[in-house]
């Protein structure tokens, strides 16, 4: 069985600071990724494609997916080529209890045209 390669780099856990979660949370592109990961892969790390975020290009992806794992919000491995995010449920339960549970419930408000 192959190792588990080490987080690229974040914040421990007490480091994490609520203003910069807040600020990565603040785009509803980054919410809606850390919505999914915690409703659909809680605990699972996941690539980047599994979110299904069209049709942003990569680089944007990349930089979306480096802001939340920079603010302590989610830990990214790199498998080969690939990077694979998780939310970091248990730092952020501990460092900020009942935080994410809006975040499970929020939904994408609907814009009405004109």
């Amino acid at each position: 069985m192959d190792a588990i390669p080490p987080p690229l780099p974040e914040p421990a856990p007490d480091d994490i600071r609520l203003e910069d979660v807040f600020g990565a949370l603040n785009e509803p592109l980054r919410l809606g990724v850390v919505r999914k990961l915690l409703l659909e892969a809680p605990g699972t790390a996941r690539p980047c494609g599994w979110v299904g975020i069209d049709p942003s290009p990569k680089s944007t992806l990349t930089h979306h997916f480096r802001i939340l794992r920079e603010a302590g919000v989610t830990r990214q491995r790199q498998y080969g080529l690939e990077r694979r995010s998780e939310v970091r449920i248990s730092d952020l339960d501990s460092r900020f209890p009942g935080l994410l549970d809006p975040v499970q419930s929020w939904q994408p408000s609907v814009r009405q045209p004109g």
